[in-house]
């Protein structure tokens, strides 16, 4: 399977082949702080799983506050879209966002490995609820 995707302004495209490893759903603050949500998603493969074209992503690196340990983040240079990381912690591993794919209606519970981290710094504001207004299009529509 080759699934496709990049950043918004389209100078950045990267295709994955194969199946992810599993589908990251990180709610560490650090994540909610790095993608301005909730948490972020990502799609994790290994490295030779993954191709980049286009133009070259820049890098970012961040210092975890908690281990210690690196993650370069890649984003593009002329939109700012992330494209994902690659993590000290996991060498030959990168991720990419599940919302720059294409397609990301291709990923579910039933068809990849979902994993919930950092569950202690999720915010409940995120939850779809009763409590809560919800809406299959915008309000005013």
């Amino acid at each position: 399977m080759e699934l496709e995707g990049g950043c918004v302004c389209g100078a950045v495209r990267f295709g994955a082949t194969g199946d992810p490893l599993r589908v990251t759903i990180c709610h560490c603050s650090w994540c909610q702080r790095r993608t301005g949500s909730a948490f972020g998603i990502e799609l994790v493969y290994r490295e030779d799983q993954v191709a980049m074209t286009g133009d070259t992503a820049a890098t970012c690196r961040h210092v975890s506050d908690e281990s210690g340990r690196w993650l370069d983040v890649a984003f593009c240079s002329r939109c700012g879209s992330n494209l994902g990381f690659t993590l000290e912690a996991a060498q030959g591993i990168r991720t990419l966002p599940a919302g720059a794919f294409d397609d990301p209606s291709q990923f579910g519970s039933e068809r990849q490995d979902f994993r919930h981290v950092y569950a202690r710094s999720r915010r409940d504001w995120s939850d779809l609820s009763d409590k809560v207004e919800i809406y299959e299009k915008h309000f005013r529509e």
